[in-house]
């Protein structure tokens, strides 16, 4: 019955038998592995949210519904996205335009500054916790790594002491310490993996707010155009 209990090679054993600081290793691997799916499945569903919302209020905004029906309808509820580039805008335009008329000349460089801090806003927030996911996946090797090459050290030191070589004696030593790096890929290959693709899905829903950015910039440009010739007309 011993020595079936000393070679006993169960992950479970493995992990049991491995030195305190190879199970500390492993377990702040498997805490950011946690971490990691649970940004991985946030960010999904925080993108394919972000998407549709996008999706709506285009279909919404180039409808042909009225600026102040469309701001009255949204200006009432919370916005991302578009929505809030758009509510942004259309809020300092009202000021201009329903308050004193104070900065009119300069109003078309504080609507394209206002849609500029906008869409960084909303930006960070679809990047926010990337950092996470390419910290793990960088770091997370190495402190696998870490763990095995203290693990094999130790089972070096075992067997050592015992005076014993034989295959029976070094294989769960190691096998233990090689538990580490197996933890460390598993944690670091799916943060790699869905970094690069967040980032992606990031930067082109980044290029649809800059390009709704310009395209109301203009709308709004035109507008104040054809208030302002009136008012230098009557001037």
């Amino acid at each position: 019955m011993q020595p079936e209990a000393a070679l006993d090679m169960s992950y479970w054993a493995l992990i049991l038998q491995a030195h305190w600081v190879v199970k500390l290793v492993m377990l702040g691997l498997l805490a950011a592995s946690v971490a990691t799916w649970a940004i991985i499945i946030n960010k999904a569903l925080l993108f394919r949210r972000v998407k549709a919302q996008m999706d709506r209020f285009e279909d919404v905004f180039w409808s042909g519904q009225s600026l102040e029906e469309l701001y009255r309808t949204l200006s009432q509820k919370p916005t991302s996205g578009m929505a809030a580039l758009f509510i942004a805008a259309m809020r300092e335009w009202k000021r201009a335009f329903e308050g004193t008329g104070r900065g009119f000349a300069s109003l078309q460089t504080r609507i394209d500054k206002v849609l500029d801090v906008t869409i960084q806003r909303e930006v960070e927030r679809l990047e926010g916790k990337l950092l996470v996911l390419a910290t793990t996946a960088s770091a997370s090797p190495f402190v696998g790594l870490f763990g095995t090459v203290w693990g094999i050290m130790t089972a070096f030191q075992r067997i050592a002491a015992s005076k014993n070589t034989s295959l029976a004696s070094v294989a769960p030593g190691i096998a233990e310490a090689l538990i580490a790096t197996a933890m460390g890929l598993f944690a670091a290959i799916p943060a790699y993996i869905a970094y690069n693709v967040y980032q992606n899905h990031a930067a082109k829903l980044r290029g649809r707010l800059e390009g709704f950015a310009d395209e109301f910039s203009a709308i709004l440009s035109r507008q104040i155009d054809e208030r302002a010739d009136p008012a230098r007309h009557a001037a």
